[in-house]
């Protein structure tokens, strides 16, 4: 899913975005509450109308963005209070309040206030954010369903859990099995991809897909690398997010498939071919090398923007690739193949 934490993907339209063939974008709770404010786009017609996007939006809960607000927020059992990064202005998040808001802005995936926590944590620490993270997906799916009775209609909306339980496989473990007896239509692994090794997050995703249902989205947050991917879907993952695409794209970093492309290099300056030779999106069609060269040089505005083409186009082909590959089966083929590329660093 390609992130567009206010409303919008960075340096790309929602024509391009379509052109591509993203099917679902992320939007952040958080800063869709702060600025424009949820009752705005509420009145506005829900996000859909708001951004002109007729595709699927997931929200997040925001609990992540509260979690990196280390000295403007504090955690209790009622929820998170923090301080605007705007303004300083204090607000209350509790579990209700995640799920009001994305009921506001109505988006086809919510997801539940959830406790992040730092890696590595002590057990006690991983313990009681598990703890509260059940505790809070409960006041969460109550809240929801409650709306959606009150309401008198049927929610045209999916509401998943998150499991937590940092590094601890029978954490992460006893987390799924609390929140299956919830019910939620699908089920999201977080806490993962902040700092830990990559075969750590691959263990843990483990862990949690062997309990949770085959037939219902699992969805691995904030991740991650190309040749990661293959790892997580090998592992059970239906869906994933990540800013890396658009941000290594403002960068001057470009992914193919022959490795990353750090377009800034003197190499380039001269040099004629696409970003990728066997690339096939509208960027590697028209441009080269030298002139995207030349435009980062120059602080062009045009330089983010092809870039960032280029990479969501090779992110969505590469979930491609990976549908294909699992219906041949070929995935771990294709998953050494990408590790292989990667696998002298940069160009």
């Amino acid at each position: 899913m390609p992130v567009g934490t206010a409303a919008t993907v960075k340096a790309l339209t929602q024509e391009a975005l379509e052109q591509l063939g993203a099917g679902i974008l992320l939007a952040n709770t958080y800063h869709l509450y702060l600025r424009p404010g949820h009752e705005l786009i509420r009145k506005l017609g829900g996000l859909h109308a708001f951004m002109s996007w007729n595709r699927a939006i997931l929200t997040d809960s925001g609990g992540y963005q509260v979690f990196s607000l280390a000295d403007l927020r504090k955690m209790t059992d009622e929820g998170v209070r923090f301080r605007s990064h705007l303004d300083g202005s204090e607000h209350l998040l509790t579990p209700e309040k995640a799920a009001e808001i994305q009921l506001a802005l109505g988006s086809d995936i919510a997801m539940v206030l959830d406790e992040c926590i730092e890696t590595p944590a002590p057990r006690a620490a991983a313990e009681a954010a598990l703890k509260r993270t059940t505790a809070w997906a409960g006041r969460a799916r109550n809240y929801f369903l409650q709306q959606a009775r009150r309401n008198g209609e049927q929610v045209q909306q999916w509401q998943f859990g998150i499991v937590q339980g940092a590094t601890f496989p029978g954490l992460r473990r006893e987390s799924a099995r609390q929140l299956l007896e919830l019910d939620f239509p699908g089920y999201a692994v977080g806490g993962l991809a902040v700092g830990e090794p990559h075969e750590t997050t691959c263990e843990m995703t483990a862990e949690v897909t062997a309990l949770l249902p085959r037939e219902r989205p699992r969805y691995l947050m904030g991740v991650g690398r190309p040749e990661q991917l293959a790892d997580y879907v090998a592992r059970g993952i239906d869906m994933m997010d990540c800013v890396l695409p658009t941000r290594a794209a403002r960068h001057a970093c470009l992914y193919t498939s022959e490795g990353r492309v750090l377009i800034k290099n003197a190499r380039y300056a001269e040099d004629q071919r696409p970003i990728d030779p066997n690339c096939n999106c509208a960027v590697c069609r028209r441009y080269t090398r030298a002139y995207l060269r030349h435009l980062f040089a120059a602080g062009e505005i045009t330089a983010a923007i092809l870039a960032s083409h280029h990479n969501v186009h090779f992110y969505l082909d590469i979930m491609r690739q990976f549908r294909e590959a699992i219906t041949f089966g070929q995935l771990s083929n294709f998953a050494a193949e990408l590790h292989a590329r990667y696998a002298s660093g940069p160009a």
